[in-house]
Parts: structure tokens; C-alpha cells; sequence
């Protein structure tokens, strides 16, 4: 049996592993992307020096022949779901008997006027980095469209290189769609503080033509000129299933699959960005396109194409991202807007830079929800902690369990506990302080 994987990012490459550790099938992994599979999240960090493009790359070149996996470099222009056959540019076809598609995302655009001019990207692909790094010498301004995580990485990228950024968010705070106002709030003034010139309630109108084809500056909804050389557009992403639309596949906003991951297709499957849950697990969202959850997906398909039924199940949600310098993780329910039936402790550092929310259910105490800003807590330890719907006094007083700040950090979990009682009128202590054995025991009991 052939099995083709049309996209070599972590679903791709995740399903193409556990198919060969399961079976001895024919496997093809398809990109036109790159040659080999690189962490797509470490892109930043080759633009800042940080790494070669070469040190992204999770496995050495020989793995894939060592494993008997192919690699095809060539873009899908096509398929015939009819006679299960791939139509490459160029001519080439490829027959298959299952198909994965793990096709990922594309930045969007929202029709702008100017949005194809040179010197204007997305921070998505590896050709989007190449793309800002033609553009990057002599530069003297750039201007990025889009408050999301991807437009925070792409303003360190050019601030780390002492080009200026104008950074346009059309919301009234930073990511306010995701973040609770007091997190959010402390972005807005940390980007401020790096130097990054944040604009919000900002709108990007037009990109204004140099007259041979290069952007050279934009137009706000203000009606403000920004004279600059690149325009990063990071609006968001979308699946990247423009050429599958007028095809017998069924699609909403990405490619709908069940809790197999099967598609309306017989043979066929779509596993990361580019997969739409029909019916998501509560309180999860029907597309995700995040790491981990398209590493769960490739798994979960390879489970099903060798036979042995396996539902996707992501289990509890979790986040994590850096802000310039200001890291951030979240575990479980963490809303921007706070229900009625949620309740939520809030401790902010006085250098307006570290900060811990914990929510819990307001009628019952459950644990429900963390959110950390500059100060980091074991995964592992809150996701227990949610699973077993544990007390919010229960988690207060064992609160030093879930922290992995270095040794010498400070530990904040104790000013937590005083914040709780003054709200609360008890008079709880920190019983358990950090430490890896003691956490280590509280996960195996």
C-alpha cells in the first residue's frame, strides 16, 4: 500500500513516523516547501542569529532513507480523489491508495489595496523568511498589520536588527481577544517599553505603490502615511485549501474530518492546520493550528490508517509564547472576557512584567484555568490538577509543585496565597515549596 502525505510540517512528518513504526507501507512525504522538515516556530531565530536554518531540523538527512521514508520536492497542483492520483506542476502524477493532507496554513489577506506588492509577507513559510531577508538590508522602516503571536515575533525579528517597526493593532489593547484585559494591558506596555511603536485602534487602509511595483508605504484607516520598506501582514492565518474548494471534498473553513480524522473521502485524511473538527471536544475549537495539536493529529491518523480506530482527543488546552522578553503559558480556561460562573486570582509583580491568574468555578471551587506571565509552571503538575477538577485552596496551599522558574528566581506563589486570603478571609499558608522530587512524587501518586 502507497500512502502519500502531501506537507512535511510536524502533522506530516509525525504521521509519515508512526505509519513507519507501525507497518512496512509505501510512504511518500510531499512538500515544495523545503527539502527536509524544520521546526517552523524556530524561524524568528535564524533571522536573529540565534540559528542556522540547518539546526532547525529536528532529524538528520539520512533518517528519512534510513526509515524508508521518500521524500518528494514538487508543489500539488491537483487531485484526482476519483483515481486516487496526484497531479504535481509540472505534469508529474502520483497514484496513492490513502492520502493524508496535512497542508497547513496561509497568512491572511482581506483584499487591501497594495497587499501583492513586492516587499510585502507573511511570516509563515520558509520562503516568507527569505522574502523579509531580500528585503531586510538597508531597511529603514517596516510597518506589520495584525496583533496577533506571529506579529509580535515579526516586530523582535526587525527590532533585533535596530530596524524601527510600526506595529498596527486595530483592537483598543494587544491580542484583547485572547488575553484577560490586565495580561493584555501589560503587553501593550512592554512592547511600548522595547521600543516597538505600537498603534492601537489602527487599521491598515492601503499599501501605497512606489510606481515600479515595491511598497513604500501605508495608509491607516486615520488616513495617516507610514513611509516604509516592507509590510509584514500577520492577521492571522487560514487553511490552505484554496485548491480543493470546487473538488468532491467536503470543506467549511478547512477540510472536515471526524474524530478519525477521515474526510467525506474514502482513503483519505486531513490531520493540522488544515483540519476542521465537525464536532470539536468541549471547549476546544474545530481548527487549532498549533504545534502540538497537529503532532497529536499525524500520530492519531497513522493509528487509523494502520487499522487500529483512534479518536483525536487533545486533551486539556495548553499554550505558550514569548512577548519580546515576557514568556507566557496557559493551561486550561483562560478567557479574555470572564463568565459568570468563573471565578479569578490575580497577582501582578509590581515591575508590571510578571504576573499569575488562576481561575476557578465559582459555585464549586474547581480549578479551572492558568495564565503566567514571566514565571513558569510545570505542565504536567496544573494539567493533574485540572484533570482531577482539584479545589482552588487545594492547589494554593501546593502551589511551589507547580513552579520551574532556575534556582535562584524568586518564588511568587506565596503573595498569591495572600492575595486569596484577602479576598477570601482565610488564613491558608504555602505548604509545598518548589522543588523537581517533590513534584515528581505528587505525579505519581
Amino acid at each position: 500500500m502507497h500512502i502519500a502525505i502531501i506537507g512535511n510540517g510536524i502533522s506530516g512528518v509525525t504521521a509519515a513516523r508512526f505509519l513507519r513504526k507501525q507497518s512496512d507501507h509505501e510512504i511518500t512525504l510531499i512538500s515544495g516547501e523545503t527539502d527536509y522538515f524544520f521546526s517552523r516556530t524556530a524561524l524568528m531565530y535564524i533571522y536573529m542569529g540565534h540559528m542556522r536554518f540547518s539546526d532547525t531540523q529536528p532529524y538528520e538527512p539520512h533518517f528519512w532513507k534510513k526509515n524508508n521514508i521518500n521524500l518528494k520536492k514538487g508543489y500539488v497542483e491537483n487531485i484526482d480523489f476519483t483515481n486516487q492520483s496526484l497531479h504535481f506542476k509540472g505534469g508529474e502524477n502520483m497514484p496513492y491508495d490513502k492520502l493524508v493532507l496535512a497542508l497547513g496554513s496561509k497568512p491572511n489577506k482581506f483584499g487591501w489595496p497594495g497587499q501583492d506588492l513586492e516587499g510585502v509577507g507573511g511570516l509563515y513559510s520558509y520562503q516568507d523568511l527569505e522574502n523579509m531577508e531580500a528585503h531586510s538590508e538597508g531597511l529603514k522602516q517596516a510597518v506589520i498589520v495584525g496583533g496577533g503571536l506571529i506579529g509580535i515575533e515579526m516586530a523582535e525579528m526587525f527590532h533585533a536588527r535596530h530596524i524601527p517597526v510600526t506595529f498596527l493593532v486595530r483592537e483598543k489593547s494587544y491580542w484583547s481577544n485572547v488575553l484577560p484585559a490586565e495580561e493584555s494591558d501589560m503587553i501593550n506596555r512592554h512592547i511600548k517599553k522595547s521600543g516597538i511603536d505600537l498603534r492601537l485602534e489602527t487599521e491598515l487602509k492601503e499599501i501605497i505603490d512606489d510606481g515600479q511595483g515595491r511598497a513604500t508605504a501605508v495608509i491607516t484607516n486615520t488616513g495617516e502615511r507610514i513611509d516604509c520598506g516592507y509590510v509584514g501582514l500577520t492577521a492571522g492565518v487560514s487553511p490552505n485549501i484554496a485548491f480543493l474548494k470546487d473538488t468532491d471534498l467536503e470543506v467549511g473553513r478547512g477540510i472536515l474530518v471526524n474524530e478519525n480524522l477521515e474526510t467525506n473521502l474514502p482513503n483519505v485524511y486531513a490531520i493540522g492546520d488544515c483540519a476542521q473538527l465537525r464536532e470539536a471536544r468541549p471547549g476546544r475549537r474545530p481548527i487549532e493550528a498549533i504545534w502540538y495539536t497537529g503532532r497529536m493529529m499525524g500520530e492519531v491518523a497513522a493509528y487509523n490508517i494502520c487499522g487500529k480506530p483512534t479518536a483525536y482527543d487533545p486533551g486539556i488546552w495548553f499554550n505558550s509564547a514569548k512577548f519580546v522578553d515576557i514568556e507566557y503559558q496557559v493551561y486550561g480556561d483562560v478567557p479574555a472576557k470572564m463568565p459568570d460562573d468563573m471565578a479569578t486570582l490575580y497577582w501582578e509583580h509590581e515591575d508590571g512584567e510578571k504576573a499569575v491568574r488562576i481561575n476557578y468555578d465559582a459555585n464549586n471551587g474547581h480549578i479551572r484555568g492558568f495564565n503566567l506571565m514571566g514565571v513558569r509552571y510545570r505542565h504536567e503538575v496544573c494539567e493533574k490538577w485540572l484533570a482531577q477538577k482539584t479545589d482552588i485552596e487545594e492547589v494554593l496551599q501546593n502551589l511551589g509543585l507547580a513552579n520551574f522558574d532556575p534556582e535562584f528566581y524568586h518564588q511568587y506563589e506565596t503573595e498569591l496565597v495572600k492575595v486569596y486570603n484577602q479576598k477570601s478571609g482565610k488564613q491558608l499558608t504555602l505548604k509545598k515549596r518548589r522543588g523537581l522530587a517533590r513534584a515528581l512524587a505528587f505525579l505519581k501518586s
